[in-house]
């Protein structure tokens, strides 16, 4: 007698596998958590598969890393390769989108999952690709495990661990161990670390605060919160700082709504070029405090504050070389990389004539712009992908060169014509102050559009020229600074403009019937 696959009973073999999925992306340690729960099984006398689906590097994609484990029995045991939709017992998300995404293909279920997820951010590429805030929402990934996890264990571990010297595999280890969802003592846990013989007192300490952590359960949603930088101490030489604390004088005399923001602006300007630049950077701020107001709650200095030091501190080449090789950029990407003690660190560059070009005296530069089949020529030459070890001298000296090129800043075409870009937004945005001051503070806002480098910054330029477009046709009308909105938010919500476009025709359309 046949009977249907849906009426068959489930096999009692598979009863005792215990499924278990990790989710992770590069750098997060988590083929070295893999390897841990293998060798504390196997330790414990089960049999082990561990595989793992490879996705892509920079956050473009996550690796699932699968275990089954079992009781070693007389027959070996045969074990899936991948986890399936409805069939994971614990779920390790060692991020806090990932621990969404296991949720909508299906591996966290209500009737057997442990769902274990950090609830730090590090953000895809597709969230940094939005021109505007593309980040996703927290609290609808945490209301969603809620719902969807038999047991849930939320926590930011990668602050645990960081605090404890260690790397996030060692306090999501921990929170394993704390969740009592494997039927192992917490110290053969350990002793898989000890086993490991690679910072085994740094991983053990944070162990056990990922052990604490799982044990209070989930952590309170922080609503986005973060526990602000502490402000970098100056150094420097008796004279530049004399001229740095005569620049924090001058903030401490600004309104009191807009001296945080007009510091963070300052140290922003004065760290990309130097203290003269910072002077130029609070008297563009005092033309906008002109003509601002304690009624209106200084909200025209205040986003001056912020756009001003956005438009001077541009992204070109002698920055990014800079930031490419900043010790603290290679601290943390050795962090990330378990503390290595050799690395081998490659920087992806595609420089563009444009880039080129805009490094040379304005004078100059602007002569070869004006030559099309010359500036082609330089074109064809350096528009070309490179890779820089940036772990070998030679390499490493080339951003070198080009970072200790700040100096030689002002004298740049790139430099000459992000200043003139400059006054004339902040011209046309105080020009509308006097008689439509919401509409200035919209103009400045606009800057929000130009940011980036080469191809994503002329992207930003082009909408951010459109978008004054349509401010100057809407300028004079009672709705003026509600169309503004509605430009911005257009120009921000897809990076091909397909709204902004059709923004525009809309205005273009009444302004002409007005005419």
């Amino acid at each position: 007698m046949t009977i249907p696959v849906s009426q068959k009973a489930p096999d009692p073999a598979l009863s005792g596998i215990i499924k278990l999925a990790i989710m992770a992306v590069g750098g997060q340690g988590g083929g070295v958590l893999t390897g841990w729960v293998e060798a504390l099984a196997r330790a414990q006398g089960y049999a082990v598969q561990a595989t793992s689906v490879a996705g892509v590097a920079q956050r473009t994609g996550a690796t699932i890393y699968y275990l089954e484990m079992t009781p070693m029995g007389a027959a070996a045991p045969v074990f899936s390769l991948a986890p399936s939709a409805g069939d994971v017992d614990i779920l390790i998300a060692a991020e806090m989108m990932e621990a969404g995404r296991a949720i909508l293909r299906g591996f966290v279920t209500p009737d057997r999952t442990t769902l274990i997820g950090s609830t730090h951010r590090a953000l895809a590429v597709s969230e940094k690709m939005v021109p505007g805030d593309g980040i996703a929402n927290e609290d609808e990934v945490r209301a969603a495990a809620e719902v969807a996890a038999r047991r849930l264990i939320l926590a930011d571990f990668e602050r645990v661990a960081v605090s404890e010297g260690s790397v996030i595999s060692a306090s999501l280890f921990g929170a394993l161990a704390g969740s009592g969802a494997l039927p192992f003592p917490r110290a053969a846990y350990e002793d898989a670390i000890r086993a490991g013989g690679k910072g085994v007192e740094a991983s053990l300490r944070a162990f056990a605060a990922g052990f604490a952590a799982a044990e209070a359960g989930v952590e309170p949603a922080t609503h986005g919160a973060r526990t602000p930088r502490p402000a970098p101490r100056p150094s420097g030489p008796a004279r530049a700082l004399a001229e740095w604390q005569a620049l924090e004088a001058r903030v401490a005399a600004l309104p009191q709504p807009v001296q945080p923001m007009a510091l963070a602006g300052l140290r922003k300007v004065v760290g990309f070029q130097d203290t003269a630049y910072g002077d130029e950077y609070l008297a563009r701020l005092a033309r906008v405090q002109a003509l601002d107001s304690a009624d209106r709650d200084w909200a025209l200095t205040r986003e001056g504050a912020k756009y001003i030091a956005n438009a001077m501190a541009y992204d070109d080449i002698i920055r990014v070389a800079g930031e490419k090789i900043r010790p603290e950029r290679l601290a943390r990407i050795r962090a990330e990389m378990g503390g290595a003690e050799v690395m081998h660190l490659t920087e992806f560059t595609h420089p563009r004539a444009e880039e080129v070009v805009s490094l040379l005296p304005a004078g100059l530069g602007r002569w070869i712009e004006a030559r099309p089949r010359l500036f082609a020529w330089i074109d064809r030459r350096v528009n070309k992908g490179r890779r820089l070890r940036t772990d070998k001298v030679w390499p490493f000296l080339q951003l070198w060169v080009l970072a200790g090129l700040r100096g030689w800043r002002r004298r740049s075409l790139r430099h000459a014509e992000e200043v003139a870009h400059l006054d004339r937004w902040l011209d046309t945005a105080l020009g509308y102050a006097a008689r439509d001051y919401a509409l200035a503070v919209e103009t400045l806002k606009v800057r929000r559009l130009v940011k980036g480098y080469s191809d994503t910054h002329a992207r930003g330029l082009s909408k951010f020229d459109r978008v004054m477009e349509g401010i100057a046709l809407v300028a004079g009308r009672e709705d003026a600074a509600d169309w503004a909105r509605r430009l911005i938010t257009a120009a921000l919500a897809d990076e091909e403009g397909a709204g902004l476009d059709g923004a525009l025709m809309t205005i273009r359309s009444f302004a002409t019937n007005a005419a």
